[in-house]
């Protein structure tokens, strides 16, 4: 079994976007600047239905979950700086065709964005 088996989990709440282990819903979209359309499309979740309020429907909640994971496995590499962080998200990256991580995840493809970035922390480990 790989010693990697937890890296796909940061270390910390580097960005302070978790509380009591639960998405701070609002952070999670401000910090990848996503209006609630954004995270409609995202998520699949109907734009009448996008809240962050103690009535989040359970499947936007756990998408907030997976990308403020993956917001702080980023924050992680750029040892908790979150301006880092927010340019590395907006900036187009060629190793992604050109297209910007934070589109990435606005297009529904958080999985191929989460595989890049354990790979690359991997990567970077070695």
């Amino acid at each position: 079994m790989s010693s990697d088996i937890f890296s796909t989990i940061a270390a910390e709440d580097y960005l302070e976007l978790l509380e009591d282990s639960k998405p701070k819903s609002r952070d999670v979209a401000r910090m990848l600047d996503f209006r609630k359309e954004d995270v409609s499309q995202a998520t699949g979740v109907s734009l009448s239905s996008i809240r962050y309020d103690q009535k989040i429907p359970a499947q936007l909640q756990e998408k907030m979950r997976e990308w403020a994971n993956l917001l702080n496995l980023v924050a992680e590499h750029f040892h908790g700086n979150a301006e880092r962080t927010f340019l590395w998200l907006t900036m187009p990256n060629p190793l992604l065709g050109d297209i910007a991580p934070r589109d990435m995840i606005r297009f529904g493809r958080y999985n191929k964005l989460l595989k890049f970035v354990v790979n690359a922390i991997n990567e970077n480990k070695r």
